[in-house]
């Protein structure tokens, strides 16, 4: 009973509180405005986006199988990039158990320590930080006034646009309430992992594989080149609609941070936060409310149901190894 309880837990409420800021978001919305975007639609830019978003996910597999190297692992490259939409896609059902499931598999199809793969996993989590820092330190200090804007709109000071005072603050208090759930789930499971000392002392050996590294000049390519390809794929998608085309690089540079942000909320695929986020600062553009709702909702469906069908493709093609 406690295990199915903490199942339903897991999945249920990221369903719920995503539904519930989505509902909030759109409860008013005139989703005629959906199918007129989706005619004008020019797909060939989405289709070149959606490239970036599959390449994004097979330099990850890559990178992670350099960070595996230094420990004596060299797991098959399409495992590590199989592993990486399986992951992808586990996000959609529990968010962040993509991180277990990805270790799970390349233990079971390339016999790569759980423990150590972990701890591979975490140090390139703390790379990535560190690069969306640094993009959104040159976002925000490109479009100061912009962000500024956009901070005092989502703190509820301002009572332009589609939210509320109340709807910005309630949107807010949610997502916080939901990043201290995931942090306190997590705290209690790494003190759990704690009383395994050899389960610790093979995390520790992953996570300082870094250190170890021959071509680190490669790892940081890569990570270069993953966070390049995320920015692309949702870039081209202003092209994809006559309203947001318009849009300047540096505008796309601070949505894009600002969407990435938004999906530490443990929502599916950040559904909620992340539409709150585009909306709002697409707004402060000059685009109309209903446009921005229309681009975050089209944009943001397409993406995730790529990220699925990824998912699907990895589960399939690793029945083909032993």
């Amino acid at each position: 009973m406690k295990k199915i309880l903490n199942i339903l837990i897991k999945t249920g409420l990221p369903l719920l509180l995503g539904a519930v800021i989505l509902y909030w978001i759109y409860g008013n919305f005139d989703f005629a405005r959906i199918w007129e975007a989706l005619h004008t639609m020019d797909m060939w830019w989405f289709w070149v986006s959606c490239l970036f978003g599959v390449l994004s996910h097979a330099i990850r597999g890559w990178r992670w199988r350099l960070t595996l190297a230094p420990l004596g692992y060299r797991p098959a490259n399409d495992s590590c990039v199989y592993s990486i939409f399986i992951a992808y896609a586990a996000n959609l059902v529990v968010p962040r158990v993509g991180e277990v499931s990805r270790c799970v598999v390349l233990e079971r199809y390339d016999r790569v320590p759980f423990a150590q793969s972990l701890g591979t996993l975490v140090s390139e989590r703390l790379v990535d930080t560190a690069m969306v820092l640094l993009i959104t330190l040159v976002a925000v200090a490109s479009q100061w006034t912009v962000f500024r804007a956009f901070v005092a709109e989502a703190g509820g000071v301002s009572e332009s646009g589609i939210f509320s005072s109340v709807g910005r603050m309630v949107i807010l208090l949610l997502s916080l309430v939901a990043v201290g759930a995931v942090l306190y789930f997590l705290v209690r499971r790494l003190s759990l992992w704690g009383r395994v000392k050899s389960f610790v002392s093979r995390f520790c050996e992953g996570f300082m594989s870094l250190t170890k590294m021959r071509h680190f000049w490669l790892f940081i390519i890569e990570t270069v080149g993953i966070w390049l390809c995320y920015f692309l794929q949702f870039y081209l998608c202003f092209f994809c609609f006559d309203f947001s085309s318009g849009l300047s690089v540096a505008a796309a540079l601070l949505l894009f941070v600002a969407g990435s942000v938004a999906v530490v909320v443990p929502t599916p695929n950040g559904a909620g936060p992340w539409h709150f986020a585009v909306m709002s600062i697409m707004m402060l553009y000059g685009v109309s409310s209903t446009d921005a709702g229309a681009f975050a909702l089209i944009v943001h469906s397409l993406q995730t149901l790529l990220v699925a069908l990824l998912g699907i493709v990895g589960l399939v093609m690793l029945q083909f190894k032993r």
